[in-house]
């Protein structure tokens, strides 16, 4: 019987001891130390797209490194691994960098993807609102055509890091289709347009990127800052939708591994009664159980990504929802061990693991909670009657 491997290309390997290395030279350290000063990482931010690693995956001909979404979500995970990971990561080449590479105009790619690629010009995305929820059939954020243009107006809540963006990838609907099925339209908003307001949202999770409620009063915007077609609806949307998803399996799955690093080094270094507490199973079994889902959580992740690379865009879907829920998952677990393996040092800010708990609990809400999750797996992946 032929055995084959599971290995990742050679060069994707490259990438990943290269990112390592130079977030490791900023590390957690530098990621508290910012958020808890009210600080950008701008540094590191810049560091990695002067590097070429923000852009891996967009087109060559526009400043990117002609990757995929594997090799992104390898950077993010490696950057989280190192204790810095970049949350606008996830937004700004992942979903706006993929959409307008899948949908835009060659002008539309030549004035934003190479900014978004080298780091120079960042892209939020805007699509939860207030009064949505998990139902963003719901959207209430209308384009209305004037003239030559497009007037918008909406709301828009928990969007991420409108500080640091020069623009917001926004996503509004047609006004003539408020009531009726979804038919998104996405519209590039420049940060400082008349009428473009971005409201901070106080938070308790301990990060550098802030969360901002939009208020989009009158807020015009030319013909060609709408991305894709009038009617291009839900298609368009998840371009960008999976990739966000894998990213932030990502970002969870590189956050367990810092978590469960620094747990086992604890526990091999620190002594009582004479030997590491690593030695006994009440340690070792937990941390060893982390190991195991943690390594089927990347598994997941890895395949969703593979098969949004390879076109297959509703087994990628399908994928991305399980990886998500399973980095989810990993990251609030191995960061709970990670805490109780260390006793009362968790909890310190010397150690640097007690505020990872409740940003490990972003990855089971945000972007889609679990449980939509759990309701798309039911319905598309096992064929059960719909709940709602």
């Amino acid at each position: 019987m032929t055995v084959t491997a599971f290995t990742e290309p050679e060069e994707r390997t490259a990438l990943r001891a290269a990112v390592a290395k130079l977030a490791g030279g900023y590390g957690r350290a530098y990621i508290e130390e910012k958020s808890r000063s009210g600080g950008r990482t701008t540094e590191l931010w810049q560091d990695m797209g002067k590097h070429g690693y923000l852009g891996v995956s967009l087109p060559e001909e526009y400043g990117g490194g002609g990757g995929g979404i594997s090799d992104l979500a390898a950077v993010l995970e490696e950057a989280a691994a190192a204790g810095a990971p970049l949350l606008m990561m996830v937004v700004s080449p992942a979903i706006c960098g993929t959409v307008i590479a899948r949908y835009g105009t060659d002008e539309q790619k030549q004035r934003w993807l190479p900014g978004i690629a080298d780091g120079s010009f960042t892209m939020a995305f805007a699509i939860t609102e207030p009064d949505a929820g998990s139902n963003s059939h719901n959207i209430t954020t209308t384009a209305t055509r004037d003239g030559d243009g497009w007037v918008l107006n909406g709301r828009k809540t928990y969007i991420s890091g409108v500080d640091e963006a020069d623009a917001v990838l926004v996503v509004a609907r047609t006004a003539d289709a408020k009531t009726g099925k979804l038919k998104p339209c996405l519209f590039v908003v420049p940060t400082d347009s008349e009428g473009f307001e971005a409201q901070r949202i106080p938070m308790e999770i301990v990060a550098p990127e802030e969360q901002f409620t939009l208020f989009i009063d009158q807020v015009r915007v030319p013909a060609d800052t709408l991305v894709g077609t009038e009617d291009g609806g839900i298609v368009q949307l998840f371009a960008g939708l999976n990739p966000e998803r894998i990213m932030g399996a990502a970002f969870s799955n590189g956050m367990a591994r810092y978590a469960l690093d620094k747990a086992v080094e604890y526990v091999k270094t620190r002594e009582v009664w004479g030997q590491p507490i690593g030695a006994h199973q009440g340690i070792a079994h937990p941390l060893a159980k982390i190991k195991i889902e943690l390594e089927q959580s990347r598994l997941l992740q890895q395949k969703a990504a593979a098969l949004y690379d390879a076109g297959d865009d509703f087994g990628a879907g399908e994928y991305a929802n399980m990886a998500k829920y399973a980095g989810g998952e990993i990251a609030c677990n191995a960061t709970d061990v990670a805490v109780h393996s260390h006793g009362g040092n968790g909890l310190t800010q010397e150690y640097g693991l007690a505020s990872m708990l409740l940003a490990a609990r972003l990855g089971r809400i945000a972007p889609v909670s679990r449980e939509m999750i759990l309701n798309f797996v039911g319905s598309h992946s096992l064929g059960l009657p719909k709940s709602y």
